[in-house]
């Protein structure tokens, strides 16, 4: 008899919601989430990782132990970016070497996502999987990602000024149950719009002048809010706009457009990709001073090589538009108080300079 098929993923923000609906789907296995990151996952992927090795690794090694041990035999993850398109080779066989027993896919082939790749995968788990239905769902799938990312920009201006406490997130986890329900593109438009609404009319007290920062960095320490110590809910609670610009959309969609007007808008600082977002850091620098943006806030993993190279840029750029930035480099010894200490350090900083100008 074939044993049951078990398929799990690492955790990733709020994104496992669309992951998970897109594999009851197209594989008609028994789907385990990994549970939200915590300390006990970092502590698993950090004894069985190399030591230097980025902090996304731990992660998501940590998350794959973690669902093995829920009983998981078919593993995913995203790969490609940076050298992170690298690690799954090195994450199988660390696994197997602990003695598990499972079947590891890749979604990246040789650093790009393809359809027909994709489809092949999904093919070898579910058998009777017939492209249309692998076509419909996976499109819909990325539609239900894009209102998602679009929710979350709203959500990230405005929810430093709620009146009610949770107001936001309340209707949000709402709105997640809802999209799971659809089936078809127009409900799930309707939908989206139907929360939209919502979510405007929900009562803020929001200042004109208020203080506004985005946040630049590396992608997977920017989606997954545990790796940057939740760091856009303490700005929340310093009633701040905030502006992030890596998402999944970003990411799968939008990028490959916006490369070579990015590349162009900042040829004085950089004159080629530095890799993975390292680039669109530069150019959002720029970005954010012209849309008035009171400071910028970096972040990244602890020996992350594309951010290294652009930090450098990012300082210059930032002395030459007088733009405030800070920087934060995460890794399992970052001390949570020295966070809070610097973030507010750097508030007091903004105000100031805000109130100078007024």
């Amino acid at each position: 008899m074939e044993n049951k098929k078990v398929i799990s993923f690492p955790h990733l923000g709020n994104y496992y919601i669309p992951i998970k609906y897109l594999l009851n789907h197209l594989t008609h296995a028994e789907v385990v989430e990994c549970p939200p990151i915590t300390k006990k996952t970092v502590e698993l992927g950090s004894k069985y990782s190399p030591d230097f090795v980025c902090l996304p690794f731990k992660y998501n090694l940590g998350n794959f132990i973690e669902a093995l041990e829920q009983g998981a035999n078919i593993l995913m993850q995203a790969g490609g970016g940076c050298r992170f398109g690298y690690y799954a080779d090195v994450q199988e066989q660390i696994l197997k070497d602990l003695g598990y027993h499972f079947k590891f896919f890749c979604l990246n082939d040789k650093d790009h996502l393809t359809v027909t790749y994709l489809y092949h995968i999904f093919k070898s788990i579910n058998p009777k999987l017939h492209f249309f239905k692998f076509a419909h769902y996976t499109l819909l799938t990325l539609l239900m990602i894009n209102y998602m990312d679009r929710i979350d920009r709203i959500i990230r201006a405005n929810i430093g000024f709620e009146i009610e406490e949770n107001s936001f997130v309340h209707l949000q986890q709402e709105m997640w149950k809802n999209f799971t329900k659809k089936k078809h593109f127009i409900t799930l438009t309707k939908s989206y719009f139907h929360y939209k609404r919502k979510m405007k009319k929900i009562p803020v007290r929001k200042e004109e002048n208020c203080l506004k920062v985005g946040i630049i960095g590396e992608l997977y320490t920017s989606m997954e809010p545990f790796s940057s110590y939740f760091l856009e809910k303490q700005l929340a609670k310093m009633n701040i706009e905030v502006k992030r610009f890596t998402d999944i959309s970003y990411l799968l969609v939008t990028k490959r457009f916006k490369v070579k007007g990015l590349l162009k808008q900042i040829k004085k600082y950089c004159t080629y990709q530095i890799g993975a977002d390292g680039m669109d850091n530069v150019a959002r620098v720029k970005l954010l001073k012209k849309q008035n943006y009171d400071g910028i806030i970096h972040i990244k993993p602890f020996g992350c090589t594309p951010e290294i190279g652009a930090m450098p840029i990012i300082q210059r750029i930032s002395s030459d538009l007088d733009m405030p930035i800070i920087f934060f480099s995460f890794d399992t010894q970052t001390s949570e108080e020295g966070i809070k200490t610097r973030l507010e350090a750097f508030y007091d900083m903004l105000k100031m300079r805000k109130e100078k100008k007024s």
